[in-house]
């Protein structure tokens, strides 16, 4: 295990947990569907990989979000590996009783991610309900989700920002993520949902929500890479202790529709995992992550959705820190240069 570095006084995690995201958030706004049996190949080798929390289907109603009419039957067929929690977001009561019929049969997740944004126009656009109809509701999907032993995710969407009402009062979101606790959220995601956030913020906001205290054991880091600050915030919030990390490999999906400007649509993405787990890696930051070979998943991605994603990493590789062969199993990972005893 790494020991985590000291610099100028920030002593950073020794290791962090990766919450991969690209079976459900990153696959959301696909126009193709993707396959059952892509799916499930993925998420059985993000698990190979390393990666102990990842987000895998929605239990959103097929008229709405068609990417997801086969949530069931990708939870019964992938793998359940010891020691991987598995989480689907959940947005209507229906929604609920068919995630606590999975659990029933046995095929269930261990988390539930529900979601209210903080600002309240933000949550008119996104799921047409006011901030008091929202939270009467969530309220009654918690109190189910919990009696049915599941473990509750509490996002508030538009923590950095709003992309239509502008800057969001800390006080704001500190107050929602209280009120997730309150009615028994396990975690607390504060969403960079339309990627508005900087560094300094970032920095200024961490150290606020853990001045009211909410800790590094409850917060999901979840940023968007909107404006190309994804890794960058990543970077800060890791310096502010935090452990828990989502991505989505190639950068894939990314925020829900607002009918906003066309970036606000989920064009922009998440924050690339590959690019994200490299950069904790080497700065000596333990993810359990396999590096070469979530640049050869990174390429499956995309021959899965037919395009280039927005990784850097699989276009070059890990870094190189002496003289290596590689393995034989690297050397088709196109696009990869094939080193040969690099200085």
């Amino acid at each position: 295990m790494s020991q985590g570095l000291q610099l100028s006084g920030i002593k950073l995690p020794e290791r962090v947990i990766m919450g991969e995201c690209w079976a459900r958030d990153g696959l959301q706004n696909e126009k193709t569907i993707v396959s059952t049996e892509d799916k499930v190949r993925m998420i059985n080798k993000f698990q190979e990989l390393g990666f102990k929390k990842m987000e895998v289907t929605s239990f959103a109603h097929p008229k709405y979000l068609p990417q997801f009419a086969d949530a069931e039957e990708v939870l019964k067929r992938i793998d359940r590996k010891p020691g991987v929690e598995f989480r689907a977001i959940v947005t209507t009561e229906r929604g609920m009783q068919r995630a606590m019929a999975a659990k029933e049969q046995g095929i269930g997740v261990h988390e539930i991610a529900m979601v209210i944004s903080a600002s309240e126009a933000h949550n008119l656009s996104n799921v047409k309900m006011t901030h008091k109809e929202n939270m009467e509701l969530l309220e009654k999907l918690a109190r189910m989700s919990l009696d049915s032993g599941h473990e509750i995710l509490g996002w508030v969407l538009t923590s950095f920002g709003c992309p239509i009402m502008g800057d969001v009062p800390l006080e704001q979101v500190a107050r929602l993520g209280k009120w997730w606790k309150d009615i028994g959220a396990r975690y607390i995601g504060f969403g960079d949902t339309t990627g508005m956030a900087n560094p300094m913020q970032v920095a200024r906001f961490y150290e606020y929500m853990q001045a009211e205290g909410f800790t590094r054991d409850e917060i999901i880091v979840h940023f968007h890479d909107t404006r190309g600050t994804g890794v960058a915030n990543s970077l800060v919030a890791l310096m502010q202790g935090m452990i828990y990390f989502d991505g989505s490999i190639g950068a894939i999906g990314g925020q829900p529709q607002t009918g906003a400007d066309l970036y606000h649509l989920g064009f922009a993405g998440n924050t690339c995992t590959e690019d994200m787990v490299l950069m904790f890696e080497e700065t000596g930051v333990d993810t359990g992550i396999d590096v070469w070979g979530l640049c050869e998943t990174g390429f499956e991605a995309e021959r899965i959705v037919g395009r280039q994603l927005r990784s850097n990493v699989i276009r070059c590789g890990p870094v190189i820190h002496e003289p290596h062969d590689l393995p034989e199993q690297d050397l088709h990972m196109k696009g990869v240069p094939k080193l040969k005893n690099a200085k």
